[in-house]
Formats: structure tokens, sequence, C-alpha cells
């Protein structure tokens, strides 16, 4: 488990290779500045070492461009997958002072927010992967208030009611511990699980 923690986010980060694999074949990447918070979690095709050098593309490139939006980030990322096996990409960014989260993906990586007044938003995924042929991001943007929860997962999370998960346990670390639980050895797995706290 790996944590972090400002005072806007609190977040634990899941991930577990596919049983068998020395290498996983998902990646996230996740950092903050002084007015945004930005993680993204990468699946490449497959499994294994092929599957790794496609996923690792997206932490390398958010860490030289974070500033930029998840739609030009996706699309420096497809640039980088030319001759590379290719990655499903889920990138978020949360900007304080527009109290606004901006997500954009390829493929079937999965965010469910969770608002402080019960509402659930789960955001339409994009067909695909990146590949380096053209792709056509849209971004969609939700604001958000305190204590909004979201989580974000490779397709080696699978949750029967991520609503009923992320109802029932109100911290991310509950979050955590109870999604934990629930996963098996039979492929790569990657989670975030997140609070924002302003």
């Amino acid at each position: 488990m790996e944590t972090f923690e400002n005072d806007y986010v609190e977040a634990y980060i899941y991930q577990q290779s596919k049983k068998g694999n020395r290498d996983s074949g998902d990646a996230y990447y996740i950092h903050s500045e002084e007015d945004y918070f930005i993680c993204a979690i990468a699946d490449g095709l497959g499994s294994g070492t092929e599957a790794k050098e496609s996923a690792e593309v997206i932490p390398k490139v958010l860490a030289a461009y974070h500033h930029e939006s998840p739609d030009d980030l996706l699309l420096r990322c497809n640039k980088q997958m030319l001759r590379k096996r290719g990655a499903a990409v889920g990138i978020v960014k949360v900007y304080f002072a527009q109290k606004t989260l901006e997500y954009s993906c390829v493929g079937n990586i999965r965010l469910y927010i969770l608002q402080s007044n019960g509402q659930m938003i789960y955001p339409l995924p994009v067909m695909g992967y990146l590949s380096g042929r053209p792709q056509t991001p849209r971004a969609q943007r939700y604001p958000y208030n305190r204590n909004d929860r979201f989580f974000l997962h490779s397709d080696g999370v699978n949750l029967r009611s991520p609503k009923k998960y992320l109802q029932e346990n109100s911290t991310p670390y509950q979050l955590y511990k109870k999604i934990e639980d629930t996963i098996g050895d039979q492929d790569d797995a990657t989670f975030i699980a997140a609070n924002l706290l302003h």
C-alpha cells in the first residue's frame, strides 16, 4: 500500500501483479502541486514485460507534463505508444480553487465518484486503448465538495456494486481494506481510493 496525503487529498494506492508474473502490466502516477492534484492508472495490454513497457510510458509522461490538461496528457501518452503494445489509461485531475474534478480516459479504466450528498457519478468509459493511432479525448468535468470520494481502478478489480462499497466505507482507508479483500490473483490489479478534503 502506498499512501498520499496533503491538505486537499487523502489517497491509498493498491497494486498487485498477476499470479506467476514478476512484473505488473499496470502502472500508476500520483502527484500534487499547490493548486491541483493529479493521478492516473495505465493498464498495458496483456500482462508481463511488454504490458509493463506500455503502461510505464504514462507515469513518465505525467511526471514531465503534469501541469497540462488530462486530454493533452492523453495525447502525449498516445504519441509514445507507437511500436508498443498499447495501454488503457485514465487520468484524474482535481483543481482546488475551481473545486472541479476533470477525468479523461481511453479503455477499461473505471472511475466512480461518490458525492457528499450521496449522489454517485459514473463517468462514461471510452472504448479502445492508446496505440499511437489518432485519438480524440473528451474530458468530463464535475464540481466537487468537501468529503467527496472517488475510486479509480484497472480491470483486475471487479466490483459488483461500486456504489455500495463507496457508501458503506466512509474513509478511503476503509474502502481500500474492504476492496483489497475482494481481489484475486488472476490479473494485474491497481486502484486508487481517495477523499477530497477541501
